[in-house]
């Protein structure tokens, strides 16, 4: 009895390793279902699902229909302009039953009146052209680089900041980078998936993006900084264009990293 009670004992820990395991290799399929309006359950066409696991992306149809690679414990993240965003684990009993249903909430707005009297615009594009305000970041090239650096405004400080990049960059975007290698490494997985790409475009909020990279607003802002953006374009720029300046600057911290 004592040594049938030892070996399930001794089983216990083999029993445990094997569902992780089995966890962590789930095979991946194509999951289909529908997202309608959660009010009136009408279907949802052209809403952007991203399965934040395998990095890729799609739209729903007409009859508000998608088809995703997924496996199961994927999350899937639904962004739909005047919806509630959601994210929704993918189960075994998705993929058994099918007919899965993802319902939206729509979002309430109260529109105030937009006050404009500090462009004073008239309505006429050949003087209000003139009034809006202007872009005045700067960018900073050097002889011999292939690449300029933006920093702001004309001053002393900004030229500093360009220089003090370009002398001891290693460690500026060793800081940065080498602490979010499993974030980092989405960066080429995002930008081969055309869907996600045009939501990102869509985008200037940094939601989906902070969902896709599992980083904070204030992590992107920090890179941002860093890799000598202004904050006039890290304040307007829409999401596609955050993502590709994060990209650019992984890449100059790849070939750095590499050459020591």
């Amino acid at each position: 009895m004592r040594r049938s009670l030892l070996i399930l004992l001794s089983l216990i820990p083999l029993l445990g390793f094997s569902q992780i395991e089995e966890e962590e290799n789930q095979e991946v399929k194509e999951f289909t279902a529908t997202v309608i309006n959660a009010q009136t359950k009408f279907p949802l066409e052209s809403v952007h699902v991203v399965n934040l696991n395998q990095v890729k992306g799609t739209i729903t149809n007409p009859e508000g229909k998608f088809t995703i690679p997924a496996a199961v414990n994927d999350t899937l993240y639904f962004s739909y302009l005047g919806f509630k965003t959601q994210k929704v684990r993918v189960t075994n009993d998705m993929f058994r039953f099918g007919n899965t249903e993802i319902a939206l909430t729509e979002l309430a707005y109260a529109l105030e009146e937009v006050v404009v009297r500090p462009y004073q615009l008239t309505g006429y594009l050949e003087i209000d052209v003139k009034n809006l305000p202007i872009n005045n970041a700067r960018q900073y090239s050097i002889s011999g680089l292939p690449t300029s650096y933006e920093a702001g405004n004309r001053n002393p400080s900004a030229v500093t900041k360009v220089l003090g990049a370009i002398l001891n960059p290693a460690d500026l975007l060793r800081n940065l980078f080498g602490k979010k290698p499993k974030q980092m490494r989405k960066l080429r997985q995002i930008k081969e998936d055309d869907n996600i790409r045009d939501l990102l475009a869509s985008k200037f909020d940094r939601e989906t993006l902070t969902e896709l990279l599992q980083l904070e607003k204030v992590d992107i802002e920090d890179i941002l900084n860093n890799c000598n953006y202004s904050k006039s374009f890290i304040k307007t720029a829409n999401d596609l264009q955050i993502l590709d300046a994060i990209s650019s600057c992984y890449e100059e911290y790849k070939v750095l990293n590499r050459n020591q």
